[in-house]
């Protein structure tokens, strides 16, 4: 299986057609988004072609690949707009013999974590920041960064994850990090 991973898209048009872009490129078998598609949130900046109604058609075109998980920032009313459902606060996966745990990150975070054994993955969006921690014992921390909204001096970011290895890239394809399962 192999899965694209993204997250914070926060109805940015310029980013999500990136995105669209590499999804026909990687042809994944699913993509997870892990939230905060449509809305900017009251604490961002309006990202680049803030367009939540065209970001929503958009992402509709993609549906049958679409695997989501709820944001902060999403509401009942996005729901409305998308045809693929977007209510869910996590989601289990598996890849490489390990259990991953998505979820946005509010909620479910290092700070506060979910129930998680030995060689389990949390991942999760919300920070707006790429990470790939190692934490307890033989755990980690995944998180594909934001598609439009990166904070620092991150990337306009996904994630590609197979049963062997997690892999970070640029909007446009250019991987800057690797993680082996």
């Amino acid at each position: 299986m192999k899965i694209m991973i993204a997250s914070d898209i926060h109805g940015s048009v310029y980013y999500l057609k990136q995105l669209a872009q590499d999804v026909e490129r990687e042809a994944p078998d699913r993509l997870l988004l892990l939230g905060d598609l449509l809305y900017h949130g009251p604490r961002n900046d309006i990202p680049k072609d803030y367009s939540p109604r065209e970001a929503a058609a958009i992402l509709n075109g993609l549906q049958d690949r679409i695997i989501c998980i709820r944001g902060n920032c999403d509401a009942d009313v996005d729901q409305m707009l998308l045809e693929f459902p977007i209510t869910a606060k996590h989601c289990i996966l598996y890849a490489g013999g390990r259990m991953i745990f998505a979820t946005h990150g509010d909620q479910y975070n290092l700070g506060a974590l979910p129930p998680l054994h030995r060689g389990d993955i949390l991942l999760h969006g919300h920070t707006h920041l790429q990470a790939w921690e190692p934490f307890g014992e033989d755990n980690y921390y995944f998180n594909p960064g934001s598609v439009s909204i990166p904070f620092g001096d991150t990337k306009h970011a996904y994630m590609m994850l197979t049963e062997e290895e997690a892999v970070w890239k640029e909007l446009g394809g250019e991987p800057f990090h690797t993680v082996k399962l």
